[in-house]
């Protein structure tokens, strides 16, 4: 039997854009307007649904109002649907799948379409719930994002993910989806406890890390300053982790992560593992300060990182303001293994069957391991027992 078969090649450029400011709903600021810009046809009225994190309504005062008052006098050809939606944020948002529905039945009553746009202001994890319900409303509405944490603003918020979790795994259920644009807004930074502010700095020591070592050098340079949170490095920090991650993205050669390999991810296996594991009373950012120092131990136990480098390495994040241990790494199940180590499994399903585990040589210097020794892991737990 003969076989025919017809084959062609689907191209798409997806713009991915990333604006900084302060007060993007100030009268006058023209942020928002260029965020928009090319959503929707221009000859029509384009509406906006406008999602925002209760903490980040309850912490600045007025801004839903602010909002509404911003689109009346400089939305032009975009009108919010209505005032903005107000939801709960945080990691537990994530794991409320009625959230998501919540969100479709706000799309769906406010007839967004696919010339319209979702506009999500939150952290990481609001912006992850948000960003799938759009991606998945009518196969995919326009949506900018609006992080309003370190963490979100240098890291997830400007990546192109989108997910919420699923039997008890972090962003089972998800998708690959550019924004429109992303907008930093500073002045979100400012009302952060010291705690969340620093979450987004062991993001920006992991990118430094793996990809500029020029970028590790000055943090080291100004590992007090760090740890004081000082606002002028803050915002040098998220800019350049911001920059570092969208290169990734856009020039790594696999933007929808078709393959196994996910540097930006180094330390996140058992930071993944951990988060479950503490009822995700332990920060993302905590955990992955805590993943990325075990990854440090194991490579200087195979022989990977040198003990100096390593030393140095762990002294930052400390300096930075992290505690390098948790109770949890200590769990083990009924046959004696020690519990982050299913988060190696998990890992291996989430990247698509094989494993891969990113690892620093030296700062800004990583490579790839498709295997992890489960002793080595176990002496590297405990050697940050005995450190700690």
């Amino acid at each position: 039997m003969s076989e025919f078969v017809i084959q062609e090649t689907v191209q798409l450029q997806y713009p991915h854009r990333v604006f900084f400011t302060e007060g993007a709903f100030d009268s006058g600021n023209s942020v928002v307007t260029r965020a928009l810009e090319g959503a929707g046809s221009p000859t029509r009225s384009r509406k906006v649904l406008v999602v925002l994190e209760a903490a980040v309504a309850l912490a600045h005062a007025g801004l839903a109002e602010s909002i509404s008052a911003w689109f009346a006098q400089n939305g032009g050809s975009h009108r919010l649907s209505g005032a903005p939606l107000v939801v709960e944020g945080g990691e537990a948002c994530k794991n409320h799948w009625p959230l998501v529905e919540r969100l479709w039945a706000a799309i769906n009553a406010a007839g967004i379409d696919r010339h319209s746009t979702l506009i999500a202001i939150g952290g990481g994890a609001l912006l992850d719930l948000a960003g799938f319900a759009s991606a998945t409303a009518h196969r995919g509405i326009r949506h900018v994002r609006m992080p309003t944490t370190t963490l979100s603003q240098g890291d997830g918020g400007v990546g192109v993910k989108n997910g919420v979790n699923f039997f008890t795994k972090k962003n089972w259920v998800g998708s690959f989806a550019v924004p429109q644009a992303v907008v930093n807004d500073h002045r979100f930074l400012q009302t952060l406890p010291a705690d969340d502010k620093r979450d987004g700095v062991i993001e920006a020591i992991k990118v430094a890390l793996i990809r500029d070592a020029e970028f590790y050098g000055e943090l080291e340079q100004n590992a007090a300053a760090l740890g004081a949170l000082d606002d002028a490095l803050l915002r040098r920090l998220i800019r350049r982790s911001a920059e570092l991650h969208v290169r990734h993205i856009c020039t790594g050669g696999d933007p929808f992560e078709l393959g196994s390999a996910r540097p930006l991810d180094f330390g996140h296996w058992i930071a993944h593992k951990l988060e479950p594991m503490t009822a995700f009373a332990l920060s993302h950012g905590k955990a992955v300060a805590i993943g990325m120092a075990v990854d440090l131990l194991y490579a200087q136990h195979t022989g990977r990182l040198s003990e100096e480098n390593c030393s140095r390495i762990l002294k930052l994040i400390e300096a930075a303001g992290f505690c390098l241990w948790h109770e949890a790494l200590a769990a083990r199940e009924p046959d004696g293994e020690l519990s982050v180590l299913r988060g190696l499994e998990d890992f291996r399903e989430h990247l698509g069957g094989e494993l891969t585990i990113t690892l620093v040589t030296e700062p800004g210097r990583a490579l790839e391991v498709h295997e992890m020794d489960g002793a080595a892991v176990e002496r590297a737990i405990q050697h940050l027992r005995d450190r700690a």
